[in-house]
C-alpha cells in the first residue's frame, strides 16, 4: 500500500492487521557546550536548576507525548521509559532513552523525541551562558519487536 493517500498528501500508515508485540527502542545523542558550562553543571550552579535531573523528566515527557508532537506517529502503549544522562567532561552530556512496550508498530520515534526533548531541555537551561551550545549526534541505537525483529546500529 502506498503512504500517500490518492492526491499525494501524507497520511497514517494502517497497522490494524499487524501482531501486537513486544517491542524496545534504544536512541542517543548529545549536546555540546563549553567547558565552563559543564563545569557549572557538575557543581549545580546552573540558575535554572539541576539540568540532568530536569532533562531526565523531560525526556520521558516528550517520549509519551510522541503522538502529539509528531502527526502521522500512532499512539502506542508505552510500558517503560529509561532515560539516563551522563555529564562527559570537558565539554558535553549524553543523552540514552530506551523505550518498551506492547503494540503494533515500533517505538523508534518515542526514543528518538525522548532524547530530542531532553537534548532541548540542557539546551534551554544553558544557553544564555553560552550561545553556542548544540544539540548532536542524535541517532537510534537499537530496536526489537515486530516482523523486522532485532537490530543495532553499526559502530
Amino acid at each position: 500500500m502506498n503512504s500517500n493517500d490518492s492526491s499525494g498528501g501524507a497520511r497514517m500508515i494502517d497497522v490494524g492487521k499487524k501482531a501486537e508485540t513486544e517491542r524496545m527502542a534504544r536512541a542517543c545523542g548529545s549536546v555540546r557546550m563549553s567547558p565552563e558550562v559543564a563545569k557549572r553543571i557538575q557543581e549545580g550552579k546552573i540558575v535554572k536548576g539541576d539540568v540532568l535531573a530536569t532533562a531526565r523528566l523531560a525526556a520521558i515527557t516528550a517520549a509519551k507525548m510522541t503522538p502529539s508532537i509528531l502527526p502521522l506517529c500512532h499512539p502506542v502503549r508505552l510500558t517503560a521509559v529509561e532515560a539516563s544522562l551522563h555529564l562527559v567532561l570537558p565539554d558535553r552530556v549524553e543523552i540514552e532513552v530506551a523505550v518498551r512496550g506492547f503494540d503494533r508498530t515500533g517505538f523508534e520515534m518515542e526514543a528518538l523525541t525522548g532524547v530530542a526533548g531532553a537534548a532541548l531541555t540542557v539546551y534551554d537551561m544553558v544557553k544564555s551562558l553560552d550561545p553556542s551550545v548544540s544539540v548532536e549526534s542524535m541517532r537510534l541505537q537499537e530496536k526489537s519487536g515486530g516482523k523486522s525483529g532485532h537490530w543495532t546500529a553499526p559502530r
